[in-house]
């Protein structure tokens, strides 16, 4: 019956668009609509069939679809043909990004066009430009309460000069990841002051009552995401007399898709950033979408059926775009944003694999992998055609998310462990070189996230104030050694700008009222270039960490084993102190890659039929791909130094 209506439907859209446009101009949009038209009409049916407006809500999603196509620029479209043709193009191994915020690393959009070289230098092929769309001032949460989804904040500079970046990217075959924030926007957007005014559709847009009654019931589930500078989920509204939900701040509303109208202008912008120039676009906060009373308001199946329908409805006007899910939600919860029950990705290509990065630092604070072994035994499996993205900083503070049971299962106790890792990082453990802060204190569960750049994390800031050349040593192996661990693990590596030159902490954030109460902007520097000129002086702190990832992403796009096609079996070593797995090559399983790492500031070893098992490397000449050395062995046991990594191939 789904069937037979919305051909129907379709073919009543059509009739209307054909007067208007030229069918040649449509050829790959009605191919592609005929395609994809099933699945577009059956998922926007379930969300809003019910309504008395479907009919006219869906043809108006089809409009919005058929016009942005028109609209695309024809290199665009040349490129979705070419990755239409070659659907797993961003699985190999030849990608490693950088996110950056535009301010902080240039100035400008055209500054920013200016410094692609670097990017070049390094090996860099993917920039993600944290948010550039219109905010107001003094309550912008970094960029993601958006007053304008449609234009370029000026501080950054304008459309023309994103479209000229885009332009310049694409002739070096660099990909350009932009934000869309989906859940929410500013209290200042022409929607919220429209809703504010006393119009009672765009009071529709947002999740707005009359009393505590609703918001109350909400309440009793719905956790704090901010309980020290946001708490609670509503915000009373002065001149309309009305209780708004705001999630995440009180100045961010959370835009209700249970309206059809969001949806649609949603999708609309979606496709409009797709149009100047985005290659993957960064969906910020999709864990959020749905809210329903009785629940966290978190992942649930609503939320999914939108990106579902995002992602096809994106497939017909600008295929070639992918889609980051930026869901920081439990590990049995995030692959669910790939989608399930599929081969393909139905809703987002890549997702941020955060228990990977917060198991990382989990190892580097115990000096043992024992957690970050267990953890990754509960990672569930992608779909074949998706992705991570693997991390070690970013934008954001770091989440201890672990699943209490894995802390247990690897020897600890979870509330005690959790302090542990808050007290270390904070510098507040005895023995700490780190020199993080906490973020999102929870006075009543004593939780919290962790603030600070790699280089400060790792000791390199106190290793530098105390002049002690054998600490620096330490956390210049260390940002090495994490950094080998995101090439290897199987996904799209993403530095954080700053992270390949050894940036530490930024402090002047105190200065700043609008920053100050937010310990986050300790890492979202002021990139300093004339540090960054000392990557080319030998034996310079810059100089090591930089040449070390440029080779790491150079070796890294030779090893066909390194491309993500579900090719990696983890290896149990029996040393606590290792981490250990194996990367196959899908075109040969007989060609691995062996991935070994010391966390441990002694030398460990390990017998090396444990790590080859009955494979194909266990009576070969071993050679380390990243060093071009042959490892230590001693007798029949592999010897790995202090915070080293070996990316082990058999000649």
């Amino acid at each position: 019956m789904y069937e037979q209506v919305s051909h129907s439907l379709l073919n009543e859209i059509l009739v209307k668009l054909k007067p208007d446009i030229k069918a040649e101009d449509l050829r790959y949009f009605y191919i592609r609509l005929g395609a994809n038209f099933y699945a577009i009409y059956s998922l926007f049916h379930l969300l809003y069939g019910h309504r008395d407006d479907f009919k006219q809500q869906a043809q108006r999603l089809v409009e919005t679809m058929a016009r942005q196509y028109i609209a695309r620029p024809d290199q665009y479209k040349q490129k979705d043909i070419e990755r239409e043709k070659d659907h797993n193009w961003f699985l190999h191994q030849q990608w490693t990004g950088m996110a950056l915020y535009c301010d902080g690393f240039a100035g400008k959009l055209k500054n920013l066009k200016d410094r692609v070289a670097y990017f070049q230098d390094l090996g860099v092929n993917m920039v993600h430009i944290l948010p550039i769309m219109s905010c107001p001032r003094g309550s912008s949460d970094g960029g993601y309460a958006v007053s304008d989804f449609r234009k370029v904040d000026e501080r950054f500079g304008d459309l023309e000069d994103l479209d000229q970046l885009a332009t310049e990217l694409g002739k070096r075959d660099i990909l350009l990841t932009l934000d869309v924030v989906l859940n929410h926007t500013s209290n200042e957007h022409e929607w919220a002051q429209k809703a504010v005014a006393g119009d009672e559709r765009y009071q529709d847009y947002y999740y707005m009552f009359p009393s505590r009654e609703v918001p109350d019931m909400f309440e009793q589930t719905m956790p704090e995401i901010f309980p020290e500078t946001a708490p609670g989920n509503f915000t009373r509204v002065e001149g309309m007399d009305k209780w708004v939900m705001t999630v995440f701040k009180n100045y961010q509303w959370d835009l209700n898709y249970s309206n059809p109208a969001v949806f649609i202008e949603m999708m609309d912008i979606i496709l409009f950033w797709a149009n100047h120039g985005a290659d993957i676009l960064r969906l910020d906060a999709v864990a959020f979408l749905w809210k329903k009373i009785g629940t966290t308001c978190q992942n649930e199946r609503e939320a999914h059926l939108i990106l579902q329908l995002m992602k096809d409805c994106c497939q017909v006007t600008a295929p070639g775009v992918l889609f980051i899910a930026e869901a920081i939600v439990a590990p049995v919860e995030v692959a669910k944003y790939f989608g399930e029950d599929a081969i393909n990705a139905k809703e987002c290509e890549i997702a941020y694999n955060a228990t990977f990065m917060a198991l990382l630092w989990d190892a580097v604070a115990t000096r043992n992998a024992q957690l970050l072994n267990q953890g990754l035994k509960s990672l569930p499996d992608k779909l074949e055609r998706a992705t991570w993205l693997n991390y070690i900083r970013c934008h954001d503070d770091i989440g201890l998310g672990f699943d209490d049971n894995d802390i247990r299962l690897a020897g600890y106790d979870p509330i005690p462990h959790r302090r542990f890792l808050i007290d270390y990082f904070t510098g507040q453990f005895e023995g700490s070189v780190a020199r993080g802060k906490p973020f999102g204190h929870s006075a009543s569960t004593g939780d919290a996230r962790i603030s600070g750049s790699l280089a400060s994390l790792v000791g390199l800031e106190d290793a530098i104030e105390k002049g002690d050349p054998e600490q620096i040593e330490d956390a210049i192996k260390i940002i090495i050694l994490l950094h080998g661990m995101i090439m290897s693990f199987g996904g799209i590596p993403l530095l954080y700008y700053g992270d390949e030159i050894g940036t530490t902490n930024d402090y002047k954030y105190v200065k700043d009222e609008r920053k100050s109460g937010d310990t986050r902007w300790m890492h979202r520097p002021t990139f300093d270039w004339e540090k960054a000129e000392l990557r080319n002086k030998p034996n310079t702190i810059e100089n090591r960490i930089f040449q070390a990832l440029k080779k790491m992403i150079a070796v890294r796009r030779e090893v066909a084993a390194f491309a993500d096609f579900n090719n990696r079996e983890l290896r149990d070593s029996g040393n606590p102190h290792l981490f250990a797995f194996c990367r196959v090559n899908p075109s040969y399983v007989s060609d691995r890659v062996l991935v070994v790492g010391n966390f441990d500031k002694h030398p460990q070893h390990v017998e090396i039929e444990k790590l080859t098992q009955a494979g194909s490397m266990q009576h070969c000449q071993l050679h380390d791909l990243y060093s071009g050395e042959k490892p230590v062995m001693f007798k029949n046991a592999l010897v790995v130094p202090p915070y080293r990594f070996y990316w082990l191939h058999a000649r």
